[in-house]
């Protein structure tokens, strides 16, 4: 499944047809949320059937597509069976209850309620919402897929604007058709992820964080002020001065995870085009976050990002990605094994045993190579499962990010 992403131009009776259509779906997946709770038993099947319910209650509910009701309630089940699967799991904290969505940016459409031109170029949406012609606006060319391939199309809205998503059922690995694949290169690289350094490998290169929110973060601040100058407790609604501001402010915090996210893309693809094997850190994101003097700088790094298109560009090209445990990479000397333990000032490794010396990172890149090399024969590709982390599958996230999802060259 690969994603296909256009900007959408219309008229201004259109973009408040698709915002009528996402709060729809917003109140039928809390509605299905809320049947779930008041009810033991439920599956996801009672609340496919739940939703034609609430079409014959709701009128509102009524003028959307029944499919597209369906996706809603999908994504009520998805954070339902989330939660299921935690609590089975056993994982430490909060398991995660499905809690009810207040400003959903999506909806989701199946293979019913639109239909797309002639030429490709744009699409129009057949339900009672209104929404009408839609002209799409990008560098993609749908003319290359069968119109029983594209099984979802999403509208989402963004801070700059309305986008209109294709989810393309393909194959997207090159290694078996040998169209475009990469030649193997016979190289294995182990790579540590850090705030100083955003990757260092154990080749003894290090790639410099660009930190795109530190830079940015004095015009965002500046922007956060206008906007709260002019807010005005209790009034309803607020100022068009207000919005404006808001909206301002939003885009700004786009632009910097655009940023961050193409750069996470360049960065994966130059690495997985240059190994055929690449060990990294199994890193508990969620959890390291929680440190409050580190919070900023560990989400402004995009770990996650990064970790998402390096195992999406190695299944597409056929190359090895190995999540490692990160426990004492950072210790242990990569020479003798000796455990040498520092604390997070000290930069470098400096082993008393046999005396090695090297850089910190790149010292734990070579730990986590040799840890790489010595479980890639019996765990697979992935070292937690079958299913990498960039699979998203064919029900879209709430705020209508996907993985898979390239741009153009």
């Amino acid at each position: 499944m690969i994603v296909f992403e256009f900007k959408v131009k219309a008229k201004l009776t259109q973009y408040a047809a698709i915002d009528e259509a996402i709060r729809t779906a917003q109140f039928v997946r809390n509605k299905c949320l809320r049947y779930w709770m008041d009810n033991k038993g439920v599956n996801k099947y009672d609340l496919n059937k739940y939703c034609s319910v609430l079409a014959k209650e709701f009128s509102f509910a009524a003028e959307l597509n029944s499919q597209a009701r369906q996706s809603s309630a999908e994504r009520a089940w998805s954070a339902i069976s989330r939660f299921y699967e935690n609590c089975r799991n056993k994982i430490k904290g909060k398991k995660g209850f499905p809690k009810f969505k207040k400003n959903c940016r999506s909806v989701e459409y199946k293979t019913s309620g639109w239909k797309l031109s002639e030429n490709r170029k744009a699409v129009t949406f057949t339900d009672k919402k209104g929404i009408g012609r839609l002209k799409l606006k990008g560098t993609y060319n749908l003319n290359f897929y069968q119109l029983d391939q594209i099984k979802r199309v999403r509208l989402v809205r963004r801070a700059d604007g309305y986008y209109a998503q294709f989810a393309v059922k393909v194959d997207v690995r090159l290694v078996e058709t040998h169209h475009g694949a990469s030649l193997p290169t016979g190289k294995a690289i182990g790579l540590d992820l850090g705030i100083r350094y955003f990757l260092a490998d154990s080749n003894g290169h290090t790639e410099d964080s660009p930190k795109f929110y530190r830079f940015s973060e004095r015009q965002l601040n500046r922007a956060n002020r206008k906007k709260s100058k002019k807010y005005r407790k209790g009034a309803k609604p607020q100022s068009k001065n207000y919005h404006k501001a808001r909206k301002r402010y939003a885009r700004k915090h786009l632009r910097v995870s655009r940023q961050r996210k193409e750069y996470c893309k360049r960065v994966a693809y130059s690495v997985i085009q240059s190994n055929d094997l690449v060990a990294y850190e199994d890193l508990n994101v969620k959890g390291l976050v929680r440190n409050r003097h580190l919070s900023k700088s560990i989400s402004d790094a995009g770990w996650s990002t990064f970790r998402q298109w390096l195992e999406y560009f190695g299944y597409k090209y056929g190359k090895v990605t190995v999540a490692v445990p990160p426990h004492y990479t950072s210790q242990d000397c990569p020479k003798c094994h000796h455990r040498v333990k520092k604390s997070l000032s000290q930069r470098t490794h400096l082993c008393g045993n046999c005396g090695y010396v090297e850089d910190r990172d790149i010292a734990a890149s070579l730990n986590i190579l040799q840890k790489g090399l010595s479980t890639v024969g019996h765990t697979g590709t992935y070292a937690w499962g079958d299913t990498p982390s960039w699979s998203v599958g064919v029900i879209l996230l709430a705020n209508g990010e996907s993985g898979n999802q390239e741009s153009p060259l």
